[in-house]
């Protein structure tokens, strides 16, 4: 398969799809407004398809599953809909608030329920947090490889003292979106090798 080109229109077969997922389902979460933010500098880009996912919208509880997310073996509705959900995308770009030095439970919840969907995809992390989140982010990254998801370099960390007014109300400097741009642009890249490499797998296998 030839590469994912930055020419190519949207709507296309080749058009990757990346998600842009909100981390916390915490009430009164900053994780909505960022995502949101993300998405619309993200929406000016002619490489890519993104998309905002929320975990609120699937209704995961917690780990129910009772064989390995690796084996396959889903259940749970719930937990078929967001294997199918995670399965559209060659990449994602995560957002994620800095709990207790590391990601929110609800983002590692979601996770662990599923394993193959998330294989041979990239990623790349948008944190939050007093410090930036660096260090949930840096968690995020140890769970990342475990799922065989190539996280990028570039990561944007979002200081709640300096990007949210009153630590509630996001406000990012304007030095935020040529970081985030850097970090799409990695990310974009990644998916599209990656996406080459899982329909050769394919081919190959067939």
């Amino acid at each position: 398969m030839s590469p994912i080109r930055a020419s190519e229109p949207k709507g296309t077969l080749l058009t990757l799809k990346i998600a842009i997922i909100i981390g916390s389902t915490r009430p009164g979460r900053n994780g909505e407004a960022v995502a949101n933010w993300v998405h619309e500098i993200a929406s000016s880009r002619t490489d890519a398809e993104f998309e905002v996912v929320d975990l609120l919208d699937f209704g995961l509880s917690h780990l129910d599953e009772a064989a390995p997310a690796s084996l396959g073996m889903y259940a749970g509705d719930h937990t078929k809909a967001w294997a199918a959900k995670v399965d559209e995308f060659d990449g994602y770009v995560f957002v994620t608030p800095e709990y207790n030095h590391s990601i929110p439970g609800s983002l590692k919840n979601a996770l662990d329920f599923v394993y193959s969907e998330w294989n041979n995809k990239a990623a790349g992390i948008v944190s939050y947090g007093a410090n930036g989140g660096t260090r949930a982010a840096e968690h995020l990254r140890l769970i990342l490889g475990e799922l065989q998801v190539a996280d990028v370099r570039a990561q944007l960390g979002l200081s709640l003292i300096t990007d949210f007014e009153n630590y509630s109300v996001f406000t990012p400097q304007p030095a935020r979106a040529d970081q985030l741009v850097t970090l799409l642009d990695q990310t974009v890249a990644w998916a599209g090798a990656l996406r080459a490499l899982r329909v050769d797998g394919l081919v190959e296998a067939a």
